[in-house]
């Protein structure tokens, strides 16, 4: 695991975890000056990755592959950066070996919702973004985390629980209201390359929409009949509030923001993906050792998702996200690469201050990271976490999904959008 403030990384030690943001864990903690990879331009963009191969008939043939899985799988393109080390000499592709458990996710959603009110106007918001367009990263991790634990713990004849499955749903589930909820805070237009709900129907009833479906997923959990998923599963709900609080504020020193920064990613993007993959591993049945390492996993693909994801920003076409650029900024956010470029460039730090309300504060701020190390930085800690969980995830017994596990990490590192 890796944390960076502006100026210093907290790094493992002997193989040691140290903790989240420079807390002693085990052992001692130890900041050393680290530079991001010279100079050599920011790769983001590259060809699409030509080692993927298929993991036997589970997976089919391109062919036969559903029109549905091949767009879920083209939504995050892994790049031949070649950005982890090698954990297996098979590669897999997460989206292709889980077809099955995957299709048909959504609609099993919307008819979870449906059931649960008589109101139309009411479904049709609260079930607006469970089209099959986005990502379902988190469904997919939490699908893959469960097959490679039940792998781990009960070998090659295990089966996916109907449970587990549940706990993918639910993911996605408190995923989109979070999205209906922040919509509604930042005013959004677009998402995933359509109106945004808050665009289409009135902020009362869309932020009603969001509290439906966490309700609706509330019911879910406490039909698993598993205390301690279902307090791992609340604890995301309380992160996620807390986070978007925290967004609301700012910090007065650099290192007090990064910290800031840092907490509020857990809280509002990696809390879920981290509790998700926890919640899977305990209704295998897996010991505590297994349970931490998945949540660990979870928790660090979540901040390298985030950072990416903060990067995409300043670099990425609004045509190619689905939502405008530069989103961050003009909502008055201090992200990574802002926060980097502050090293460079201090004028920066009282308009993070005033959160660039100033005329001219957005472009100017856009001009000055792309003019700092700031996104090489940023791309610098998203790699770290991205290795520290392809690490957690070789040490479960090698299977499949167990390499869908490391593969992910490089998915998420070079996505485009």
């Amino acid at each position: 695991m890796a944390c960076l403030s502006p100026s210093r990384l907290c790094v493992r030690v002997q193989d040691k975890l140290m903790c989240q943001f420079g807390q002693k864990v085990r052992n001692q903690t130890v900041f050393v000056k680290l530079k991001p990879p010279g100079p050599a331009p920011l790769r983001i963009f590259g060809k699409t990755c030509q080692r993927v191969t298929t993991c036997g008939p589970v997976c089919g043939s391109a062919g036969s592959t559903p029109a549905h899985i091949r767009r879920l799988a083209s939504n995050l393109q892994s790049t031949s950066t070649g950005s982890l080390p090698d954990y297996g000499t098979q590669i897999v592709d997460p989206y292709r070996l889980l077809e099955d458990d995957l299709n048909g996710i959504y609609e099993e959603i919307r008819s979870e919702l449906r059931r649960n009110t008589n109101q139309p106007e009411l479904n049709t918001i609260a079930t607006y973004y469970f089209d099959g367009q986005g990502k379902a990263l988190r469904p997919m991790v939490a699908i893959l985390m469960a097959k490679a634990v039940n792998y781990h713990v009960y070998g090659e004849n295990s089966a996916l629980l109907q449970s587990q499955r549940q706990v993918s749903m639910i993911s996605e589930m408190i995923h989109s209201a979070s999205l209906i909820h922040d919509d509604v805070i930042d005013q959004s237009d677009f998402r995933r390359g359509k109106p945004s709900v808050n665009v289409l129907w009135n902020h009362k009833k869309v932020a009603m929409a969001g509290d439906f479906i966490l309700a609706v997923a509330s019911m879910m959990i406490a039909r698993l009949r598993s205390d301690e998923v279902t307090l791992v599963l609340s604890q995301v709900v309380t992160d996620l509030v807390q986070g978007e609080f925290m967004q609301l504020g700012s910090k007065e020193t650099e290192n007090e923001r990064f910290a800031h920064y840092l907490t509020k990613t857990y809280r509002k993007t990696a809390s879920l993906i981290a509790n998700s993959v926890k919640a899977v591993a305990l209704l295998s049945g897996a010991d505590s050792d297994t349970c931490e390492l998945a949540f660990q996993y979870g928790r660090n693909l979540g901040l390298s998702f985030q950072l990416v994801d903060d990067l995409l920003d300043f670099v990425s076409s609004s045509q190619t996200m689905g939502k405008p650029t530069a989103a961050d900024l003009k909502l008055g956010l201090a992200t990574a690469p802002v926060l980097f470029a502050c090293e460079k460039y201090p004028e920066l730090n009282p308009m993070i201050m005033r959160r660039f309300q100033e005329p001219g504060d957005v472009e100017k701020a856009f001009e000055l990271v792309h003019k700092s190390r700031g996104l090489e930085q940023t791309r610098f800690l998203a790699r770290k976490h991205g290795l520290e969980a392809a690490r957690l995830a070789s040490e479960l017994a090698d299977s499949p999904y167990q390499k869908g596990l490391v593969v992910t990490t490089d998915l998420v590192l070079n996505r485009i959008k």
